[in-house]
């Protein structure tokens, strides 16, 4: 398994965002890049394993609401985090619509 994991779901739909970059990064440093599945999961997602510190991912909401056809407020959805030594995952979900996006720790 991936040390790190990614799902999103469009709220508006109801239905799994397939098809929406995400990608993840240390400081500026690109470490992983991916598209979610047709269930909206990324689930083999950068290196197995990451040292603590802070690191960022970024959906491309922007992108994936364009290709539908739909108004939209945020072309990305950044989301910063900590990895703490010890841990051995960390999923990372994110609920959208075209005006609101709401995100927490997965397991």
């Amino acid at each position: 398994m991936s040390f790190i994991s990614a799902h999103a779901l469009d709220s508006t739909l109801g239905t799994p965002a397939a098809d929406l970059e995400v990608t993840l990064y240390s400081g500026t440093e690109v470490l992983a890049n991916a598209r979610t599945d047709g269930n909206g999961r990324v689930s083999e997602f950068g290196p197995d394993h990451l040292g603590t510190g802070d690191y960022r991912i970024v959906f491309g909401t922007g992108a994936y609401f364009e290709a539908q056809g739909q108004d939209h407020f945020h072309p990305q959805v950044t989301i910063d985090f900590t990895v703490k030594a010890g841990e051995a995952h960390y999923h990372i979900p994110l609920l959208l619509s075209p005006f609101a996006y709401s995100t927490y720790r997965g397991s």
